[in-house]
This record gives structure tokens, sequence and C-alpha cells, in this order.
């Protein structure tokens, strides 16, 4: 094997760069008991009859690797090492021993069944065992630790959750956007896990897609700015992030969703993309690249009938034209979908589609072996692994963990769970909060002496508020937790409300015995957490299939009181309301405004905060409109009720003169 040929090469170099080779600061100077022993192999040592190569006893980076550049440190790689950088699997498929055994490039992902999620010292205690164990590798080269972190670090107790990016895009705010990245990045920094697979840059055109609400908008214009904004933000921090998924998975076409394991709607579907909108997408990913971005996810998605994790045409394009020099990243588990005849056919297509690095959840190894083989049977060029291999080297290096695996010298901008990343979470999903219908004598403020009737099931639900990819995959609701707040970061919007009203003046009543007395009704209504092809929907109604259980009976009992109703609507898109606007009195499109989304409905309804949101994306009022030639829809993007001349909201050409900040007809 070629590591046995390289092994001389080393142990020169080793006996060179020893005195190098530091003890990490703050860790004992011991092999950790929960590791094997590290080893050397006698067969290599036979042959290559050099003194016996001597590592240190703790964990750290190979002094063989000190000072050299990427592409030096791939030369002196065997192509089993090589192989195993180019790998990430799920941390609770891989173990510690098998770090340590072949020093794989990643590891990624947290537990699914695990809630409370882990606490900031069990993520740091996890991110430091995998380290300690490819840092007493034979290799010797630190790994990198990667999470979604779409909206704070949401897979991480004690925290706060930001609101999802369909929110960022309603309150169009690159300031603040970009203090959130600082934010998130921060955090990153404290946890360890130092890989962002965000910011996401789908321009979703369809809303029944499960994943709009990972969109800022369905204008490519939009998504462009507040994604560089965001990601400054996080780089600023000195974390690798992730722009994704390449290319076009906002516009994939509803009944072509992908039926692999399972049958989907609309999901990882065919995005059917003319040029002219193959360019704008391409134009967003450009930005990213000039604004430093070091990795780019591919698209579970096929466009124009080529799957994305094997369209070289496309992925080279990143690389040759734009000068891209960062990680290609394939999605999870995707290759297993592609077009080739068996698995090991379809690494070997894909590494050579582009693919730097492959996010295989349980199949790491057998990818690594596929690698391997690919090489030695000559249907993968030695070049395109150096290639590969060395990207991933160089975004180790840029970002310190050659340096500083341990993360020992870095210093986050803000504390864990600060106040002002409350602060920022909370003007962030107030400022999102859009009003889709107001009454002719202005917006139903919560004012002294007023008392309120509060009810419906997004009233008192914090994982509602939250939505997807919250603590786990798909999140949830508080009822679908047996009634226990899914997020304790923050009050629900009845809990906020309670705690307001004796500043404010005002009572909240929950009690349907007291209906009479009261001023007027707060209906807070939603749709269920979900994430990915879950949330792909066929009806996308309030009352549909993925609404919350009891919204309609909410709406009815609402009706039949006959007062005077303010509807939110908690949801992770424009849901479809005609049967019922025209009951309602005030409309307020909430999102998903995330653990401050209560203390934000307190802000907006007392007025605190005056409406800023509009519109990211068109509101339909049936699905025969979604992609009308027409352009025809109920609202269009950009739209406000508070902003009296609609037209000038609209965004994406529609007129929308005739719906006034009156309209009470959704047609």
């Amino acid at each position: 094997m070629k590591r046995k040929l390289v092994s001389s090469l080393l142990a020169f170099t080793l006996i060179l760069g020893l005195t190098s080779c530091k003890m990490p600061q703050k860790h004992v100077e011991t092999t950790p008991s929960d590791l094997p022993t590290h080893t050397t192999y006698a067969d290599e040592i036979v042959e290559s009859q050099e003194p016996e190569e001597t590592l240190p006893d703790y964990p750290c980076v190979n002094p063989a690797f000190d000072g050299l550049s990427a592409e030096e440190i791939c030369s002196m790689l065997s192509l089993e090492d090589k192989a195993a950088q180019m790998v990430q699997g799920a941390c609770y498929l891989m173990d510690k021993e098998d770090m340590q055994d072949k020093c794989y490039g990643s590891v990624l992902s947290y537990d699914q069944s695990l809630w409370p999620s882990f606490t900031l010292e069990q993520w740091q205690e996890r991110v430091r065992g995998f380290q300690e164990a490819a840092l007493l590798s034979q290799t010797r080269i630190p790994y990198i630790y990667g999470n979604d972190f779409l909206h704070g670090i949401n897979s991480a107790s004690g925290t706060v959750i930001f609101p999802h990016n369909i929110n960022l895009g309603a309150a169009d705010d690159e300031a603040l956007t970009f203090e959130m990245g600082v934010l998130t990045g921060s955090d990153m920094v404290h946890s360890g896990m130092l890989w962002n697979f965000s910011p996401c840059v789908a321009a979703a055109q369809d809303p029944r897609w499960g994943r709009t609400y990972e969109s800022y908008s369905n204008d490519e214009s939009v998504v462009r700015r507040l994604a560089v904004a965001y990601s400054n933000g996080l780089l600023s921090q000195g974390v690798v992030v992730c722009g994704k998924h390449f290319l076009g998975d906002g516009y994939t076409k509803y009944g072509t969703g992908e039926d692999s394991d399972v049958d989907r709607l609309i999901d990882r579907g065919d995005a059917q993309m003319s040029e002219e909108q193959i360019k704008e997408s391409l134009d967003t990913y450009k930005a990213l690249i000039d604004a430093g971005v070091q990795s780019i996810m591919l698209s579970h998605s096929s466009v124009n009938g080529v799957k994305m994790h094997e369209n070289g045409e496309l992925i080279r394009k990143l690389k040759e034209e734009y000068g891209f020099e960062g990680v290609i990243l394939s999605d999870w588990d995707s290759l297993h979908n592609c077009s080739g005849e068996s698995f090991k056919d379809n690494v070997i297509l894909c590494v050579n589609a582009g693919i730097d690095m492959f996010m295989e959840a349980e199949q790491f190894e057998a990818t690594r072996q596929y690698i391997i083989e690919g090489v030695e049977e000559g249907s993968i060029s030695s070049e395109r692994i150096d290639d590969a291999v060395t990207r991933i080297l160089r975004m180790k290096i840029n970002c310190g963990l050659f340096n500083d695996p341990f993360g020992e010298e870095r210093e986050p901008s803000y504390e864990w769970n600060s106040k002002h990343e409350h602060e920022v979470a909370r003007e962030l999903a107030a400022k999102s909060m859009v009003p889709l219908k107001l009454p002719e004598s202005g917006p139903m403020k919560l004012e002294e002496g007023k008392k309120v009737f509060v009810m419906g099931p997004a009233a008192n639900d914090s994982g509602a508020l939250c939505g997807g990819w919250t603590y786990i995959w798909q999140g949830l609701s508080d009822a679908e937790n047996d009634g226990e707040h899914w997020c304790k970061e923050g009050p629900t919007i009845l809990e906020a409300l309670q705690a307001n009203q004796a500043e404010g003046g005002y009572e909240i009543i929950t009690d349907k015995e007291r209906i009479d007395e009261c001023d007027m009704i707060l209906l807070c209504v939603g749709e269920i957490p979900y994430a990915e092809w879950v949330g792909d929907t066929e009806d996308l109604k309030i009352d549909g299939e993925l609404g919350l259980d009891g919204n309609k009976a909410a709406i009815e009992w609402a009706r039949d009181s006959g007062k005077p109703t303010l509807t939110l609507i908690v949801a992770g898109r424009n849901v479809i309301i005609d049967e019922y606007v025209e009951n309602w009195n005030e409309v307020i499109m909430c999102y998903l405004p995330g653990s401050e989304g209560g203390n934000a409905v307190v802000d907006i309804l007392t007025g605190a905060v005056e409406f800023n949101g509009r519109l990211p994306m068109p509101y339909y009022s049936s699905v025969s409109q979604i992609g009308s030639e027409e352009g025809e829809c109920w609202l269009p993007a950009g739209y406000s009720a508070a902003v009296k001349n609609s037209t000038e909201n609209a965004t994406d050409g529609s007129d929308a003169s005739e719906t006034s900040e009156t309209e009470s007809n959704q047609d």
C-alpha cells in the first residue's frame, strides 16, 4: 500500500518536527481511557527499514505537517488516508474508535431521538472526544464537525432559536441578518462545531414545498442580499460556511418529487429551469463565493432531468469559471439515488462529477472503500482525489484547525446565550410579522382596559413558534410533546401576553365562560412543525393535513362568538385562508418567529414595534394560482396592509392596486 511507501518520508519529517507538537494547553497528557491505544504497524517498520516512527502519546496534529500547505500535506498521505478525508459520517453511527482507526474527514448531525437536546457542555465534550480520537490516529489530521444551524444553534438546548429564513425575508433587514450570523457563529465557536450547513439559498417558487420556510424569498435578488449578509456574519467568527443546495432546489415542480425511499410530492424533484433562471441562481452562488464561503452543498434535486450530484457541468462551473477553491459537499445519503447501477458506481460517478466530501451518515466506510477501489481500478484519477483532499485540507487549515484543533485560542464575540442574542432574535421576529389585513381604523392594539380572549392551538405552543429543524430534524409541537414545552428558551404567545398584561393595563382571558365580557378575540392558528418532504402538501390550507389540530374548531368558535377577531398565523409559508379571512377583522402572518416569537407578538400588538414586515413571496388564495402564467395571486410579494399604496409593494410586477389595506376577500 502507498501508506508503506510514504512512511519513510513521514518518519524523517517527524524527527525534525516532534518538538513543535505541543500538548494542548487544557489537555491532560495521557491517552483517554475510552479510546484505543495508538499502535504502529510492524510490517510498515520492517518494509521501510527506517527508525520507528514516534508520535506523542497525547492527541495532537501530526508534527510532520507543521508549516506545510494543503498540497504538501496531501502529497504525504496514502490513498487510504485521502479517501478517509473525503467522507463524513453521522455522530450516532460513527464512534471514536472508528475515528482513531481511520481518521475520517468530518462528523455531522445529532441524536435524532434525544430531547432535551445536548447542552453546551455536552456538545463540547462530544466534539472534543472525536478530535482526541482523530489526533491519536496514525494520520493525526484534525476532523471538522458539521451541523445544520439553520436558525441559531438549533441542536443545542440553553440558547436562542432564531426566526427561520422566511421571517428574515419578510423583515428584509441586512444589518440584523448579519448580526444573526455573528451570534450564530459565536455560539458555534463556543460549541466547537465549526461547519455550518447554512445558508439555504433556495428561492421557493411553490409554497406546497416542505422547505419553503428555509427560503428567504422567491426573489433571487432578495435571497442573494440576505444570504451574503448572514454569511458575512458567520465568517466574522472564523467558522466554515456552506451555501446550499446547489442548484435550483426551490424550482422543483409539483408532482416530480423523488420516489426513492419514500414518495414525495415536490421535494428532491426536478427543477425545470430556463437558462435565465439558472443564471439568476448561479449569480447567487457567485456572490457567496466572492464573500468567502468555504463550502457548497449539492441539492438532492435534479435540474432539467439531471441529478445535481452527478451534474459535472454545473459543478465544474463553480470550480473553473467562478474560481471556487472550497469544498463541494454531497447532501445526506444522496449518492444512493443517482443513476449508477450500484452504490459503488454512484460513488465513482459522483467523485468524477466533482464532489469532494461525501455526507454518508451510515455508509461512510463503504464510501471510503469504494473511493480506494475506484482509484486502484482506474475509474477515478489520482488527480481528482488530490484535488478533493487538497480542498478539504485547505478548508481545515484556513479555519485554524491545524493550529488550534481544540479551539483553545478562539475568542467568540459574545457569551453563550447572551442577552444581545435574545434582543436580536426578538427584533427580527417582530420586524418579520406581516399584516395581511387591517381595520380601517387601524391596528387592533392591546390597550389599557381591554379584555382580550386568547384562543387557538398556536396560542400556547412553543414548538409551533419554532417549526422544523428545532432540536430534532422535524421539530415538534408542544401538543405532540404531551403538552410539555418543546422549546424552553422563551415564552409562548399566551405566556408573553400574560406576563405583559399588568404593565400594559389589559386583561388576558382564556375561560370561555367569560367570552361575553371580552372586547376582542386573539385567535392563534398555524401549522405543525415539519421538515423537508414531510412538509410537502397538496392542499396548503390552514385547516388541511398539516394544520395544527384544533385550527378549524377554534376558527369556527371564534366566528360564532360574534366578537371582533384578530388572527395570528404561525406557519412556514403562506397558507390558504380564503374560507375564513372575511370573518377576521385583522390578520397578521407571523411565519416561524422562534423562541422570542411570543415576546415579539407582544411588541407588535401593544404598538411597541410598528409593522415592518412585507410578504417575501406571493400569497395565493388557491393552489390553482400557483405557477400561473398571469402571475395570479391574492397578495403579491412585498405586500403589507400597513402600507396604503399596495401597488408600490409588489416586487414581482404584480398589480396589487385592488388589494388595499382593508382587503377582506381572498379570491
